[in-house]
């Protein structure tokens, strides 16, 4: 559709319009013309509101949806409605439906499915046949159907030999490895953070290193093969600095965090909420306050929503046994604008199209239109009426947000929230 934008600010450091308040033109998907009080077309809608702002499409690098197999949980489109209402041009969708997307018939699948919504999906094949580890999964098959990274998502590989194999296989077609960082063994039938929190409510803990382990072995093997390497959704002050030393190194590593770590603890399980139940596990206000840290002096590359729809049979139950995750794309940008500056939340919500090798263009006259719209000052709170998802396993209910997502300009669409 053709569209004009009435007095946005353009968030894009990138572009020469950085900063500045002024009209878009999109004719046919493309930015005609960029400046102040452009004049009406009666072939042009136009969209104004108080304080709207775009940026350049944010991408998230973690989100699943369920279907195939899971569809109870969320279809591929509702889940790319919610992702395009929430601010998101394009996802990463995760491996972890049934059957695991870990050939390229499962990856042509999904793919089709995503055709024609104003949200582009990018699947994340597996890394090892149905995410076993056990056995490297089909990635040169899977990379030539569409697949864009190879993870299994939130396992972490015991087998230390088969990393390092694969880390080895993918650099022939420069794939990228997504390896989640947790212990088994010593996470056992860990539930929350181990410390003071988990100790007075009985939980069992899981330590941080659990994680850090895990994290550093990655980082010697990746030293050890080269290739590229991602580790995604950090929690631990130590695994920013395991990290911020590897890549000091000249190592090909990047990382992410999810929005949760960022802005809540594990104080929020005082009440066994099983909302609250994630993995890895919300940490204490030292480990937020040094992913905060990470994220400013780009230690930490990107800021996933890790949304995980669960279905509320496997959700609402007995802390214990609740399995882990939570939605999260509705609210990552109000969540986010709480503890950020606008301009970095902009920046690691971009990012990931960077790491996965996705085309982002800046805005200016003559480029293809990718851009996310939103506001930067409305506070409000986020609760049950917010939730767009089939599941409403949201960690953020009852949280102050600040700033709201509007929608997205993508693929020629316009989608409003």
């Amino acid at each position: 559709m053709n569209l004009i934008l009435r007095k946005a600010t353009i968030i894009d450091p990138k572009s020469p319009f950085h900063n500045q308040t002024v009209d878009v033109k999109i004719t046919n998907g493309i930015f005609e013309k960029i400046g102040k009080s452009l004049p009406k077309s009666d072939t042009h809608q136009e969209f104004e509101k108080q304080g709207l702002h775009i940026s350049q499409g944010w991408f998230d690098t973690s989100v699943s949806f369920g279907e195939p197999g899971y569809e109870d949980r969320e279809t591929i489109a509702n889940g790319l409605e919610v992702a395009a209402k929430s601010g998101f041009t394009g996802i990463a969708l995760q491996p972890n439906s049934y059957p695991i997307i870990d050939n390229q018939s499962q990856v042509h699948f999904v793919k089709q499915k995503a055709k024609g919504f104003a949200t582009e999906l990018f699947p994340i094949g597996a890394l090892t046949k149905a995410s076993e580890g056990k056995d490297l999964a089909e990635l040169y098959d899977m990379k030539n159907a569409g697949a864009v990274a190879f993870g299994d998502y939130g396992k972490s590989l015991s087998n230390a030999n088969l990393m390092k194999i694969g880390l080895q296989y993918v650099q022939d077609f420069d794939g990228l490895v997504i390896a989640f960082c947790q212990d088994e063994n010593i996470k056992g039938n860990g539930v929350a953070n181990e410390g003071i929190v988990s100790t007075r409510l009985g939980l069992k803990g899981i330590p941080n290193l659990a994680e850090e382990l895990i994290v550093a072995r990655n980082l010697f093997l990746l030293e050890y093969t080269g290739g590229k390497l991602h580790i995604p959704t950090i929690s631990t002050a130590k695994s920013v600095a395991l990290i911020k030393e590897a890549k000091k190194k000249g190592l090909n590593v990047t990382c992410s965090v999810a929005v949760h770590h960022l802005v809540l603890t594990d104080e929020k399980l005082e009440g066994f909420d099983s909302r609250y139940k994630v993995s890895p596990p919300l940490r204490t206000e030292e480990d937020r306050k040094a992913l905060i840290a990470g994220i400013k002096d780009n230690t930490i590359d990107c800021i996933t929503s890790d949304h995980n729809p669960i279905d509320i049979e496997n959700k609402k139950m007995e802390f214990d046994l609740a399995k882990n995750g939570t939605i999260g794309l509705e609210s990552a940008f109000g969540a986010l604008q709480t503890v950020l500056p606008l301009e970095k939340i902009i920046e690691k919500l971009t990012f990931g199209k960077t790491i996965l090798k996705i085309e982002g263009q800046e805005i200016a006259a003559k480029n293809k239109v990718s851009i996310s719209l939103f506001t930067t000052e409305d506070k409000w709170r986020f609760d049950a009426a917010h939730i767009l998802s089939k599941s409403k396993n949201a960690a953020f209910l009852g949280q102050p947000m600040k700033g709201k997502a509007i929608g997205i300009y993508n693929q020629g669409k316009l989608i409003l929230s």
